[in-house]
């Protein structure tokens, strides 16, 4: 079954004093979807995250000039208190836990690690503090529609579309794929975090946005039968068969 990309593009700093370390952290995350960004220093991570604000910050406790709790502090003074910070430490002392979740840690992770671990608490992290993709990615567009992944709001023809959360979850991920066909599993997997379930579900929230988009102008999503869906504007040739990741 072809599945979403987990990452979905979404922009991770790592951070650690050990090459090797982030070596393979950001090999594992590349692999799964996500854009990275690397660090040694706390001063390179600094610099790296006022280029491009990252999504979430993978942030080694012990660095060789400011310590990951400075780099924290100062993320904040920059103004940017909202990036989801998971700590990665050798350090098992409660003190330092109580210190990291006091300036906003999201979470911590103790090392020695495993990938599918740190994916795990990567993904968890994103999906409780809902940060939306960062830079140019932040609104989606499709014909007359836009969707803002910081404000969450949807408008077709400059017109404010309702939608409720599984709804909004269906129309960014058939968006952010837009002109490619998303098999039903994809979709399943996408905004229900499971491939296989009951359709009839997916087809009735495919039913209720359409109803919600078509009021305000030409179809946008179209059934590609014993497929799935695509969204494509209307002076667009029909999409062709889906590829294993969309």
């Amino acid at each position: 079954m072809g599945g979403m990309s987990e990452g979905d593009g979404r922009r991770v700093l790592v951070v650690d004093d050990e090459p090797a370390i982030v070596d393979v952290l950001a090999t594992s995350l590349r692999f799964l979807g996500y854009t990275v960004d690397e660090a040694t220093t706390g001063h390179a991570a600094l610099t790296a995250a006022r280029a491009r604000t990252p999504d979430l910050v993978l942030l080694d406790v012990m660095l060789p000039d400011l310590d990951g709790f400075e780099v924290v502090r100062r993320l904040r003074t920059d103004g940017d208190g909202r990036v989801p910070v998971v700590f990665l430490t050798a350090r098992e002392s409660r003190d330092d836990v109580v210190v990291g979740l006091d300036l906003g840690a999201d979470d911590y992770i103790t090392k020695p690690f495993r990938l599918d671990e740190v994916a795990a608490r990567v993904r968890a992290v994103l999906r409780r503090t809902g940060r939306p993709p960062s830079g140019d990615d932040r609104v989606l567009r499709c014909a007359d529609v836009e969707l803002d992944t910081a404000t969450y709001e949807v408008r077709r023809s400059g017109t404010v579309v309702e939608l409720s959360p599984t709804e909004y979850r269906l129309l960014h991920c058939l968006l952010r794929h837009a002109g490619r066909v998303l098999t039903k599993e994809q979709l399943m997997e996408h905004v229900w975090d499971y491939g296989e379930g009951d359709q009839a579900v997916l087809k009735t929230y495919v039913s209720y946005l359409r109803r919600k988009l078509d009021a305000l102008g030409e179809p946008l999503i179209h059934t590609r039968r014993g497929i799935g869906y695509v969204l494509r504007a209307p002076s667009e040739p029909p999409a062709g068969p889906p590829g294993r990741q969309p």
